[in-house]
């Protein structure tokens, strides 16, 4: 159906309450999109529901507002219980409970690993309306945390299910349903309907209406994507070429690994680039930071492995570079879709080397697409390698020092403290040891 040019307070007219649409207003939603259109009507007339739609389609807002509306209509306490794969997903869901509900003085809770258990616990005790929680964690606190159940539980919510149930989940949620009430409307959304989900889809929800926006795997239009085919040694090279040739932008680098993803950001921040890393090693408080810093400009370079590259709302990313090419070509989809957001253009470009052949063929199969290769000089990339060599380097003996740190003290750094071993190498004062 072409869409009809919504009048200003388009969020009504699919029967969203007067307060709400207000919150709507403050948060700069003018007009429902395309997954909210489809979803919110069916919701709020107290059908489950399953959403078919990818990372940035505004789909939090889908499930968020049937929630806080029928929380209007009954106030109770552990009201809704929305489940996420990542710690970070969890956090950025909670703002928009917040942002959406502060008005109507909704409290939400949110409940994942790598934070102190007895906190949660007491904000569990106060009994929230909603919490938001990875599966882990929160078995942890029915099975153990004393007077907390969800007996009364009106609302479930599977948000990115294909993830959750990707990471082993499985079990977790299993246990979640068994004690939850079977009396109660349940949301799954995915952005993609795999075999698992449907298990999951058959098990959770009653006679469910399917809310697809785009079932084909979509790039965004105003996305520019190139490839660089290159000799994996010289890997680190070409990423510094680009990052000169492209200054002035926001970067998000995604690498297969953690380890990675630390050696790639202690190499940038030697060649002087301002670069940090986001990744599961790090602890919540480290990758909120990161998130943080990027989020406020102050840094223009993030670093980060798939854990990073899904759901996040990474606001202003002009570039996305595929440093390690995803193995799973749906991940391609959800990295890229990282630049290229809420109408605006943006850039990726991908590094094939010459192991990555068959991978890079699979995702220009999945897109349905030829991608060009990103026009480059190769001898100014040459000119690059004696400087990045030293900064590898370098990297290595701080990624080494860091290792013997974070096991003489068992504490992880942001990196930003391991500029100390240049000064000591410039110093002279060190052993030499072979790189």
């Amino acid at each position: 159906s072409g869409s009809p040019e919504w009048d200003s307070d388009a969020f009504d007219t699919h029967g969203v309450t007067d307060v709400l649409c207000e919150a709507c207003d403050q948060l700069g939603w003018k007009v429902p999109t395309k997954i909210q259109i489809e979803a919110i009507p069916v919701a709020l007339q107290g059908r489950d529901v399953i959403g078919l739609a990818e990372t940035g389609s505004g789909k939090t807002g889908a499930f968020a507002l049937p929630i806080l509306q029928a929380l209007l209509e009954t106030p109770q306490r552990l009201f809704a219980l929305v489940l996420t794969p990542t710690r970070e997903l969890a956090f950025q869901i909670s703002e928009q409970f917040e942002a959406l509900g502060s008005s109507i003085g909704v409290q939400s809770t949110v409940i994942v690993g790598g934070i102190d258990t007895m906190s949660q616990s007491l904000a569990l005790a106060k009994k929230p309306h909603v919490i938001i929680a990875t599966p882990g964690r929160l078995v942890d606190h029915l099975e153990n945390t004393k007077g907390f159940n969800l007996r009364a539980l009106k609302f479930l919510v599977m948000d990115e299910a294909d993830r959750i149930l990707n990471m082993d989940f499985e079990t977790e949620v299993d246990k979640i349903l068994k004690v939850i009430p079977r009396d109660r409307k349940t949301f799954l959304f995915s952005a993609t309907m795999t075999k698992k989900v449907q298990k999951l889809q058959r098990a959770a929800l009653k006679n469910p209406v399917k809310c697809a926006v785009s079932s084909k795997y979509q790039t965004v239009e105003k996305l520019q994507q190139y490839y660089i085919f290159i000799p994996s040694k010289f890997k680190d090279s070409y990423l510094v070429y680009i990052l000169n040739e492209l200054a002035g932008n926001s970067f998000m680098i995604f690498c297969s690994t953690c380890n990675n993803t630390q050696r790639t950001a202690l190499l940038l921040r030697n060649l002087g680039f301002t670069a940090i890393p986001l990744h599961g090693q790090m602890s919540q408080n480290k990758r909120l930071g990161s998130l943080n810093k990027f989020k406020a400009k102050a840094r223009s370079i993030l670093l980060a492995t798939d854990v990073a590259s899904r759901g996040l709302d990474i606001p202003h990313v002009d570039v996305v570079i595929n440093f390690d090419i995803p193995t799973h070509s749906k991940d391609y989809i959800h990295r890229v879709g990282r630049t290229a957001r809420a109408g605006r253009s943006g850039k990726s470009i991908t590094f094939v080397t010459q192991y990555d052949v068959e991978l890079f063929q699979r995702i220009e199969h999945l897109i349905g697409k030829k991608l060009p290769a990103f026009p480059m000089q190769e001898e100014e990339v040459m000119m690059l390698t004696e400087r990045v060599a030293e900064a590898q380097r370098f990297a290595r003996m701080e990624l080494r020092e860091q290792g013997e740190k974070k096991r003489s003290r068992n504490d992880d750094d942001d990196t930003e403290e391991a500029i100390g071993v240049r000064n000591k190498v410039a110093g002279g004062k060190k052993k030499k040891r072979k790189a």
